[in-house]
């Protein structure tokens, strides 16, 4: 157990407006992939009492896990999908059950691009899309080989019709889902912050080359979203210093600084031209993907982009590190725009806001049934007030249809 002092009378259990509505307090679920989803992509009743457990305490806000823009734009098996009327309607099951609990919640949209379960495009027999043919490594490369699975390199038209159309109709069907924002995912050597990156972007035409080149796929999804939706419920996540996926940062011929410092001040541009997005996610630098990141092998910071942006932020990465006085998270939440975000401790602690508020332990997470197809570790895990939880068997019974499995 990590122990916790009362965080009740400090700025964490301050309100702060995001977009159009108010949270009650600062403590966000992050977006966490579980792999839960059921058959053909469909949000399954686990994650439907996943969320409507950690939405008790009202005036919450959670991210949903990523979320396929469609099978063309890649995949991994469990994760749930965005792109058709079957889970749109097991997305609105979701979202009207956080808002009965008079809380919020946020859609991130995934495009996975390399990064794809080479079985999962070859169950699709789609290519998997990238802005270049670069691979993530010799693995990568020998498994795509033996599949058969085609690494593809967008043509300007493709990636033109990529926001076009898979990522209006992920924005409308969130909106028909209920959800309150849509977050596009542009972190962890995903699709789009692989056209950042001088390493994974080698194009020659308008999306690479230059900074404002690379740059560009992402800022007109932003503008093209907001466009659908409005710039209230639009939000964007980035890493600029995690080298998950395979992705290089310090060590680019373009510094993180420079590259995140261009994206971030067009952000801001738009935003003093009325177009404030509801909030910037940031990945820091504690963390890279799914592992916690000792002191001296932390490269950077994330001040330089508070600098830029004067709206608000949410900040996700290992705030437990220093439990139980917390001192960077309450020194992060000293800003007035800051939320910050948690992923496995909100995953073992179903009411971790409530925990934090009155100041209780918190529970371990398992590590080991973050990617499995069973409810253990993902709803067994009780909260405070409960005496008993469900057992496997018990909570395996709640999906009523069969989870995804490999192919």
């Amino acid at each position: 157990m990590i122990k916790a002092v009362s965080l009740k009378d400090t700025k964490v259990f301050s309100p702060i407006k995001v977009g159009e509505n108010e949270i009650s307090h600062k403590i966000v679920m992050a977006p966490s992939a579980r792999t839960r989803a059921a058959l053909n992509e469909e949000p399954s009743d686990l994650q439907l009492k996943h969320y409507n457990d950690r939405t008790q305490f009202p005036g919450s806000l959670v991210i949903a896990e990523g979320t396929v823009l469609s099978p063309k734009t890649g995949g991994v098996w469990g994760a749930p999908g965005i792109y058709n009327h079957s889970q749109v309607q097991g997305w609105k099951k979701i979202t009207q059950t956080i808002h009965d609990n008079n809380s919020f919640i946020s859609l991130q949209l995934w495009a996975c691009g390399r990064v794809t379960d080479p079985k999962f495009a070859q169950y699709h027999q789609l290519p998997v899309v990238a802005p270049s043919v670069v691979y993530t490594g010799k693995e990568h490369q020998q498994s795509f080989e033996e599949l058969g699975i085609e690494l593809k390199s967008l043509s300007t038209s493709e990636v033109e019709a990529l926001i076009k159309n898979e990522y209006t109709q992920g924005a409308k069907n969130a909106m028909a889902a209920g959800f309150d924002y849509i977050e596009i995912h542009a972190a962890h050597g995903y699709l789009i912050e692989s056209f950042l990156h001088p390493s994974t972007n080698k194009r020659t035409d308008k999306y690479g080359g230059s900074i404002e080149n690379r740059a560009r796929f992402l800022l007109e999804v932003v503008d093209h979203l907001v466009g659908l939706v409005g710039a209230s419920k639009v939000a964007i996540r980035l890493s600029p210093w995690s080298s998950y996926n395979s992705m290089i940062t310090v060590k680019e011929e373009v510094h993180p600084y420079t590259t995140f410092s261009y994206v971030v001040n067009e952000l801001q541009r738009r935003a003093d031209n009325g177009n404030q997005l509801a909030y910037i996610s940031l990945v820091e630098p504690r963390v890279s993907g799914a592992e916690n990141l000792e002191k001296r092998d932390q490269v950077g910071d994330n001040e330089f982009i508070r600098k830029i942006w004067k709206g608000t932020l949410i900040r996700a990465g290992n705030y437990t590190y220093d439990a139980p006085d917390f001192k960077q998270l309450l020194s992060d939440v000293d800003d007035d725009r800051t939320l910050v975000a948690f992923a496995r401790f909100f995953t073992s602690n179903p009411d971790l806001p409530q925990r934090l508020y009155q100041g209780s332990e918190l529970a371990p997470y398992d590590r080991s049934t973050f990617y499995t197809k069973s409810a253990k570790g993902y709803n067994t895990f009780p909260a405070l007030n409960e005496k008993s939880t469900l057992n496997d068997e018990q909570a395996d019974a709640l999906l009523g249809k069969p989870i995804a499995q490999q192919a």
